[in-house]
């Protein structure tokens, strides 16, 4: 098993995560913040837009199952990625679409999947594809929200199931629970 790291920003980590965490071949999925000016940023602060920090998951998969660009391809599917600085009512940059590339061959692949993702929507794509910077672990709340928490928190309950629904109905052969979820 080769276990590879995807660094991606999608809007709230709460419903990234709970994505993911649906996908064959995802060994672990960690909320956080990334890109911002300030160490050990809270979920407080990072809310407030004034860090520079994005909400964010990083994503352990195993490349046996699953590769990098379909990690991407699942990405750039099951959020907008052509919404700048948002994710629906979720406003500020620190909602942005963004991958966070490890390496020079993940930047190449990031490039080619918004160019393979750019004929799915009807306006461009502005999903920035940012340096690698510090990660922060997200408050131990925040880990595996839609699971625990989640699963009571109105937000919650509109947005993920239909993220869920995207992502079963699209890459049903990508998840473990398929179409019948």
């Amino acid at each position: 098993m080769a276990i590879e790291t995807a660094t991606l920003a999608g809007g709230c980590f709460w419903c990234t995560e709970a994505v993911f965490n649906d996908v064959i071949g995802v060994e672990r999925v960690e909320s956080g913040y990334i890109g911002g000016s300030v160490a050990n940023p809270t979920y407080k602060a990072v809310c407030s837009g004034t860090t520079g920090h994005a909400e964010a998951i990083r994503v352990s998969f195993d490349t046996d199952q699953i590769n990098y660009g379909e990690i991407l391809d699942i990405f750039l599917g099951t959020h907008d990625p052509t919404q700048l600085n948002r994710q629906g009512n979720d406003v500020g940059t620190q909602y942005r679409s963004a991958i966070f590339p490890h390496s020079p061959e993940q930047e190449a692949q990031a490039r080619q999947a918004i160019e393979r993702a750019a004929p799915d929507w009807p306006a461009p794509i502005v999903t920035s594809i940012e340096p690698l910077a510090e990660w922060w672990p997200a408050e131990e709340y925040h880990q595996e929200y839609w699971s625990g928490e989640g699963q009571r928190n109105p937000y919650c309950l509109a947005v993920i199931p239909p993220k869920l629904r995207k992502l079963r109905k699209s890459f049903a052969a990508r998840t473990k629970a398929g179409e019948t979820a």
